[in-house]
Parts: structure tokens; C-alpha cells; sequence
């Protein structure tokens, strides 16, 4: 699966450098630089984000620095994810490392189900989790 990849260019002050890198880490991207602007005192932080992931960042980054903060996104390059997003764990000892559906986060199938739930198409979500009769609270006479 391919994605396309943002070069975020983050500009903030010293007391939000720490709320910045905890947002830039939520949202996958992958911190490449930090400077400071001697004239300015502010930190410069570039990193690289998939696009998926930048939708509402400003917002984001805006609310948890409270304004501190301010992005500026640009297109990078496009990015291979190496992973399969139809990988089940078939073999005794990937269940074992896994579990038996392969517990850890799939990022490649995760993009997909959005897509496509973006689109419209059918995904494999469950939509009913545990389907109980209801249940009236009246007492039967």
C-alpha cells in the first residue's frame, strides 16, 4: 500500500515543545528535525506525516499547546507501508507471538477500512458487539 507523505514544519515556543512531540507522536509522524531560531527563541520541528493522519492536526496541535503551536504542511514523497492488510497469523509460533487474530495494530488495514468507509464500500466491521434481547423493565403480570 502506498500513502503519501507531508513534511510538517511545526513552530512553537519552549513550554509546548513537549505537547508538540506528544501530538506529532500520536498521529504517526516521524520527528526528522528540531532547531531553535536564535533571533525568535521558538523551535522549529519538522517531521514526516502520513496524509491520512493530518486530517484536523492544526486543530489538534492548536487545542493541546493552547495556541502555542502553529503547522505548516507541504507534500513530501510518497511513502510504501511494508505491511499486508490481510495478514491473519497462520503458523503455530505467529499465533503464539500474536494471539490468534493478530492483536497488534495493523496500520495498512486500519488506512484501508477508512477509505473505504469514506467511499461507502463495505469493510469487515462487526456492527452488532454483543446482541441481546431487549429487555423490558415492566414487571409481567
Amino acid at each position: 500500500m502506498i500513502v503519501f507523505a507531508l513534511r510538517c514544519i511545526v513552530t512553537t515556543a519552549s513550554q509546548a515543545l513537549g505537547k508538540v512531540h506528544a501530538v506529532l507522536a500520536q498521529r504517526k509522524a516521524k520527528v526528522l528535525n528540531e532547531d531553535i531560531n536564535e533571533a525568535t527563541g521558538l523551535f522549529e520541528v519538522t517531521a514526516l506525516m502520513p496524509v491520512v493522519e493530518s486530517f484536523s492536526f492544526c486543530d489538534h496541535l492548536r487545542k493541546n499547546t493552547s495556541g502555542m503551536a502553529s503547522a505548516q504542511l507541504e507534500f513530501s514523497h510518497w511513502q510504501l507501508i511494508d505491511e499486508d492488510p490481510y495478514w491473519q497469523p497462520t503458523t503455530q509460533e505467529e499465533m503464539e507471538e500474536y494471539g490468534e487474530k493478530g492483536d497488534s495494530p495493523n496500520h495498512a488495514r486500519g488506512y484501508m477500512d477508512a477509505v473505504r468507509r469514506r467511499k461507502g464500500l463495505p469493510t469487515d466491521d462487526v456492527i452488532v458487539v454483543s446482541a441481546e434481547k431487549q429487555r423490558n423493565l415492566t414487571k409481567n403480570k
